[in-house]
């Protein structure tokens, strides 16, 4: 059986991501984590779950919630395919990780899975199934999308007790011009309205592109009308806080060079209850480079977690209403990326 998250073409053009390769294993492959686990992985764990590495910033309250932290499992996509769902779970447990997110459910080169050993894998490592990036449209109308097999993108998602179903492409289905983000906001809503149906939330993740302006309005930036458009009771957003803040460098002018600052933690704090998950993703600040930053571990840059978390969790009612799934593109070692990531979130404190 395979199931796939397929990109549309604009995010596999901008990107090259999503195609999550990974299967469960068995023995064998639990065999071979001996071999490739990272050997900092024992010692790191009990800090990570316990909010006591080193570095903890502060003896106030911890900034993280707790059972709230999740991992992208396309930042271990290297791991699953050689070694498996069962392993890698076995190791963000160890970490101190609550959640996992999915960006494809199977295919590598420990064998098959079904979706229901994929959920009890999961649960048995204490491991909650958040949510899962599937694409957007394609032209195959076969393809693993919302646009061309909502059904069964919502029928798997189900078997797996997801809460929220979501893509990682952009509305660019139609065009950069405003009705065409009018009419991708109402695909959305359509595939929003059948995500409810069944007791889940269709979300949308952003890149930095979504906070560009309207090709034939460049007045209007086009984040602003995918919110407008949709319906709130319908859509929700997935920020990726990282892509976001490269947004800011992007545009925080419009075409016409007129400024047009804005501020991604503003978003969030204006409508709390669009955004039930986050990308906790993090980059060193760099100029030269045209997105901004250059993408690092989670605690090894400089966008301000500590403020951005205590921000959003300090709002009434809102310490438990929300989900961070650590996440890197690229990770030089990625068991070391999700190690290092959980330890340094449960460190964070806020300031007394």
């Amino acid at each position: 059986m395979s199931r796939f998250s397929q990109p549309d073409p604009e995010l596999t053009h901008r990107l090259s991501r999503r195609g999550m390769l990974g299967v469960a294993a068995g023995a064998t492959a639990a065999a071979l984590l001996g071999a490739a686990a990272p050997a900092t992985a024992a010692t790191g764990t009990a800090t990570a779950a316990t909010g006591t590495a080193s570095g903890a910033k502060g003896r106030g309250r911890p900034v993280l919630p707790p059972g709230r932290l999740g991992i992208q499992l396309y930042s271990l996509r290297d791991k699953v395919s050689t070694l498996g769902f069962g392993p890698v779970f076995a190791e963000l447990e160890r970490y101190g990780y609550d959640e996992v997110e999915f960006a494809g459910y199977t295919q590598g080169s420990a064998g098959p899975i079904t979706l229901a050993q994929l959920k009890r894998l999961a649960r048995n490592h204490g491991l909650n199934p958040i949510g899962s990036h599937v694409g957007y449209y394609s032209n195959d109308p076969a393809a693993y999308t919302f646009a061309q097999n909502l059904t069964k993108v919502l029928d798997d998602a189900q078997a797996l007790g997801l809460k929220h179903i979501g893509t990682a492409s952009g509305p660019f289905r139609y065009g950069s011009t405003v009705d065409a983000w009018k009419r991708a906001a109402e695909d959305f809503n359509t595939y929003g309205a059948a995500a409810k149906a069944r007791g889940m939330k269709f979300y949308q993740h952003n890149h930095s592109e979504e906070f560009s302006f309207a090709t034939d309005n460049p007045k209007v930036r086009l984040y602003d009308i995918l919110l407008k458009e949709t319906d709130p009771d319908l859509v929700y957003l997935e920020m990726d806080i990282y892509w976001a803040y490269v947004g800011q460098f992007r545009f925080s002018k419009r075409p016409d060079g007129k400024p047009a600052p804005f501020e991604p933690l503003n978003y969030v704090l204006k409508r709390p209850d669009r955004y039930p998950l986050f990308h906790v993703k993090d980059g060193e600040s760099d100029p030269s480079n045209p997105y901004g930053y250059n993408m690092t571990d989670v605690g090894d840059g400089d966008i301000d977690y500590q403020r951005f978390i205590s921000a959003v969790t300090r709002l009434r009612g809102h310490r438990m209403a929300h989900h961070w799934q650590a996440e890197h593109d690229n990770p030089a070692e990625s068991f070391t990326f999700a190690r290092r990531s959980s330890a340094h979130l449960h460190s964070l404190r806020e300031k007394c």
